[in-house]
């Protein structure tokens, strides 16, 4: 994301107020342009549909999409960080002529893992009418599609495309949704999300193949990247499982909602933690356009001059470099995140109120707007040990980060509701913590790390 990040910035330095406001819409979009679509598109459904559709047929509807991204971003986690790796790798090899076979390779085993997942569940478990369960099925196909063709986002440097597709999108979806909603009902909602996620997903893909404008050619040789790094494939799962395990926990608890078949949801813990997530936008943005980018000139210059055979005291003072970059950067981020997380948690009625939220929701939106104060901290320390090519803490960090949320959300789900949240904000401020002391103790030990622990020579 650094690559994007350094235009980003650029266009943000801009001596005017338009520049700063375009640099940092576009960096919304291009780190959280899906999901941030899916919280919009729900929270505009919920307004609109209450109007176009009765509160069953709004319930269908907004489980099939929130069970489509949930599972659609989990199976397809390892996937798309395989991907991600052999991307970046060729990128940097000069070698970008693979990218058209491989984007055309990895939507068909994104497809393939959907027909494998969601083909069974929906016809055997939903219990859906037969319109809404085919909706079902292409909406997940096309989520599936979009999380592939994110890999691709960094690497275009046109971000203006990318938002144009996402806006597009999202404005299109929310339109068709509610024509074909009253005309309709459920099943006319999901055709029409879905003709939004169409629109973001192919005006992506032609995007990809205009700036690739190489033949398909080596369509599957990303797949032995899973052999080379299947630790990194076990973090695309994993992460995504923990991302996601309070909420399916939650889908148990006695408030829960029984809405078709095995499909069960609980509307009042979801939205407060879909809202939560919104809170992070700030933090997402700055890093992408300020604190990577710096970040990633400092590490590039500690590399950099090691591989030009620089003295002990120029790596040293590259290494302070970074860990001052860190640091600061560090400060700034916690600052902002943690002045957002206070308003937010301060302005929590009136928030609760005007989103149409019921008020019993605000204890949850509390936690859950700490819980994504320290998930968004945990995200960075994750990125930074990505960064440093230390898979396994990586790994390790994201297991207990899956173990933690699940077990202290089904331990504080026995207590009752006044509990609901509790589980989330602890395990989010635990893993942060072993994140950053895992981060800490790789930063100060670099010179260590580069030349020995990590090095393949060595190993």
């Amino acid at each position: 994301m650094a690559g994007i990040g350094f235009a980003l910035r650029k266009l943000a330095r801009r001596d005017d107020l338009l520049g700063v406001l375009q640099g940092y819409a576009h960096s919304a979009f291009i780190t959280s342009g899906p999901w941030m679509f899916t919280i919009l598109a729900l929270a505009g459904m919920n307004f609109i549909g209450r109007d176009l559709v009765g509160m069953e047929e709004l319930s269908l509807f907004r489980v099939v999409v929130i069970y489509n991204f949930c599972f659609s971003v989990v199976f397809t986690g390892p996937l798309v960080l395989i991907a991600t790796r052999y991307l970046a790798d060729a990128i940097y090899a000069k070698e970008i002529d693979v990218a058209p076979g491989m984007l055309l390779a990895t939507l068909g085993l994104a497809y393939g893992v959907a027909a494998l997942t969601a083909g069974p569940f929906y016809l055997l478990f939903s219990g859906l009418p037969a319109p809404i369960l085919l909706g079902g099925l292409v909406n997940f196909f096309l989520v599936c599609g979009i999380w592939v063709v994110s890999i691709f986002l960094s690497a275009l440097k046109d971000y203006l495309s990318v938002t144009v597709a996402f806006g597009l999108g999202m404005s299109g979806g929310v339109v068709m949704t509610a024509a074909l909603g009253s005309l309709f009902g459920a099943a006319g909602m999901v055709w029409g999300f879905s003709l939004g996620l169409a629109g973001i997903q192919f005006g992506l893909i032609a995007r990809v193949f205009a700036e690739y404008p190489y033949k398909v050619a080596r369509l599957f040789s990303f797949l032995a990247y899973f052999r080379r790094y299947w630790d990194l494939a076990l973090i695309g799962l994993v992460a995504n499982l923990a991302v996601w395990s309070d909420k399916w926990v939650m889908w148990f608890v006695p408030e829960r909602e029984v809405v078709s078949g095995a499909m069960i949801i609980y509307t009042a813990y979801d939205s407060a933690m879909f809202v939560a997530y919104l809170t992070i936008l700030p933090a997402l943005t700055l890093f992408t356009v300020n604190i990577e980018t710096r970040f990633f000139e400092h590490y590039q210059g500690f590399y950099r001059d090691i591989q030009q055979h620089a003295t002990y005291d120029q790596i040293a003072r590259n290494h302070r470099s970074i860990i001052a970059a860190l640091l600061e950067s560090g400060r700034n981020l916690i600052i902002l995140q943690g002045a957002v997380c206070a308003v937010t948690i301060f302005l929590a009625p009136a928030i609760v109120g005007a989103l149409g939220l019921h008020y019993q929701q605000i204890g949850m939106f509390r936690f859950g707007t700490l819980g994504a104060f320290f998930q968004v901290l945990f995200l960075f320390c994750t990125v930074i040990l990505a960064y440093f090519d230390l898979r396994m803490r990586n790994l390790i960090a994201q297991a207990l980060y899956l173990a933690a949320n699940a077990g202290f959300t089904l331990f504080f789900s026995k207590l009752g509701f006044a509990w609901y949240g509790y589980g989330y904000f602890l395990s989010s401020l635990l893993a942060f913590l072993v994140g950053y002391l895992m981060v800490a103790d790789a930063v100060r030990r670099l010179p260590y790390f580069t030349f020995v622990a990590n090095n393949p020579s060595v190993r």
